[in-house]
């Protein structure tokens, strides 16, 4: 049984219309791959400006999900609508365009600068081309992407002498560069230091200010990178809906510890979280 959070129903969508401020909707989904079902009825409705956060153990579809709402993959059954189109009835292509996605395992080219970095994201490429057919405007827009994320007196070094951390923040500048409505991380903070880690927690919280009407999915397996500003959460395991809706309601001690199968106590501070295990003892 899900943790249903006391909100408003979201509006079934009409053919290829969705309500207005719903940047993506997912509405009874199930992915079958080689017999098995990797999710199975999940539904979801985010609307502009809120932060959601996606997660769950190992397995539970957290992955499998991203790549609906990435415009990557169709359903096997069930409709996504993604920035008011319906999967299956848009050109996909097109599609991924207006949705910026933040991989920490993107393999950038090597030779390039971080300014040119994040200008690799006009092309969804990850070097520029031979001809680049961008302008002024967004050089400008790289720049100021830059200086918002902190990286603005290191946009002339190249990719292989950034740190972790720095590397993190140009991806999600690189993301932005093309003002997508959606914004999808998949866990952004693989391979970071505590430091690093804080500091792209605290620029993800930023963002919230700087484009507040920004929606946002993050991936994790860790409640403590989660961002203070996170509004949201789909709890998942198995592939099926443990808890969803404001965060508050969805996170919980019961509903994590049933989604993980294992007793965990949940605490927050400061809008930030913490998971601590139960002692084998007391459980054994």
């Amino acid at each position: 049984m899900t943790n249903e959070a006391k909100e408003p129903a979201a509006t079934a969508p009409t053919g290829d219309a969705v309500e207005v401020g719903t940047v993506l909707e997912v509405d009874d989904v199930r992915v079958v791959r080689q017999g098995r079902a990797l999710i199975d009825g999940i539904g979801l409705a985010v609307q502009a400006g809120e932060q959601w956060a996606l997660l769950g153990p190992n397995g539970a579809g957290k992955s499998t999900l991203l790549g609906l709402c990435g415009a990557q993959t169709h359903p096997t059954t069930g409709t996504v609508h993604v920035l008011g189109h319906r999967l299956g009835r848009v050109d996909m292509r097109t599609l991924r365009t207006r949705i910026g996605h933040v991989d920490p395992r993107t393999r950038i080219d090597p030779f390039v600068t971080v300014q040119e970095a994040v200008l690799t994201g006009l092309y969804a490429a990850t070097s520029l081309p031979r001809n680049p057919t961008h302008g002024r405007e967004e050089d400008d827009r790289a720049d100021e992407l830059l200086a918002i994320l902190g990286l603005g007196a290191i946009a002339d070094r190249t990719w292989p002498v950034l740190s972790q951390g720095e590397r993190g923040r140009a991806l999600i500048a690189r993301a932005l560069i093309t003002e997508p409505n959606l914004l999808l991380l998949d866990e952004p903070t693989t391979g970071l230091d505590l430091a690093a880690r804080e500091i792209l927690l605290g620029v993800l919280d930023d963002l919230r200010t700087h484009r507040p009407e920004l929606a946002t999915v993050l991936v994790t397996h860790h409640l403590e990178e989660l961002p203070s500003t996170t509004t949201h959460a789909l709890l998942l395991s198995g592939g099926r809906v443990v808890a969803r809706g404001p965060v508050a309601d969805a996170l919980t001690s019961e509903t994590i510890s049933r989604a993980f199968g294992h007793p965990i106590t949940l605490e927050r501070r400061a809008g930030r979280w913490s998971a601590t295990g139960a002692p084998r003892s007391a459980h054994a």
